[in-house]
């Protein structure tokens, strides 16, 4: 069974290429620039979501569709690599969407990615739909400016993250690929054991000794905040309203799916805040 992955040098697709080939799978790396690939050991195949090459899926049974990262029209993208897959003759579609995406509170992240399960619905191909919660390391990314500030800030209120490592989901998509009983499925994933903002800060403050407290901000002043980080007004705005989302359990789950489908405990977030701590 030929496996390939698109976005492959992501940060989500260099995990899912490397937890395939831990289980002796061979993927195919689908990415936009080959020379970034070379490090990954396996074979590499250009691929563009905006204008994908059908010649590039030649041969592949299963198709990791990691979502793209462009938010101008990522449905668009999207449905350019259904059709190509489906000239190509793959026989499977993995789908990396979002948790809750056609039920959430979320106003715009889950958008794309309901409009891209439709389109798969309506493919006529056998799709896995893999609805990844949020990555630990969305609310880890900032910890320096977080320690130096003495604030962790955001919207979510007393709302929880459901949060896993990326390392997490990479295991999933790689158990999920490799075993054909999955096609036809729906995973709603997330971590174990789901946080507040105000015990993430504790923890971060735990592990540096530094005094770190969580601020809860309005919607409307975190967008603000986030653009003087240096974001695009557009994208600030979607990740407050995600956050604010939070609070009404946008990204809360306790099904335990994930830790299920990999055989293990996700990974606890005082890892991962160790981990980027470490990095700074």
């Amino acid at each position: 069974m030929s496996i390939a992955v698109t976005g492959a040098t992501g940060q989500l697709g260099r995990l899912a290429i490397a937890a395939l080939k831990a289980r002796g799978a061979a993927p195919v790396a689908l990415v936009r620039s080959p020379e970034k690939a070379a490090d990954l050991g396996v074979e590499t195949r250009a691929f563009d979501y905006n204008a994908p090459d059908a010649a590039a899926l030649a041969g592949v049974d299963v198709l990791v569709l990691i979502s793209s990262n462009d938010f101008t029209d990522r449905a668009g993208q999207h449905g350019n690599v259904i059709a190509a897959a489906k000239a190509a003759g793959v026989k499977r579609i993995l789908y990396t969407s979002i948790l809750k995406a056609t039920s959430s509170p979320m106003k715009f992240l889950p958008s794309d990615h309901a409009k891209t399960e439709a389109l798969l619905a309506a493919s006529g191909l056998e799709v896995t739909l893999l609805r990844n919660g949020w990555y630990t390391e969305n609310l880890t990314g900032a910890l320096g400016a977080a320690i130096q500030h003495g604030a962790i800030i955001g919207s979510a209120g007393e709302g929880r993250y459901a949060a896993a490592a990326r390392k997490d989901y990479a295991e999933a998509i790689a158990v999920t690929a490799l075993d054909a009983a999955h096609a036809g499925k729906t995973y709603e994933l997330a971590g174990d054991a789901p946080f507040t903002g105000a015990e993430l800060a504790a923890e971060v403050a735990r592990q540096s000794g530094k005094p770190v407290a969580y601020v809860n901000l309005p919607e409307a002043e975190y967008a603000k905040a986030l653009e003087g980080f240096g974001l695009p007004a557009g994208f600030a705005a979607v990740l407050a309203e995600s956050d604010f989302a939070a609070s009404k359990g946008a990204l809360d789950d306790d099904s335990h799916t994930l830790s299920r489908l990999i055989g293990r405990p996700t990974t606890p977030m005082a890892e991962t805040v160790a981990a980027a701590l470490a990095a700074l």
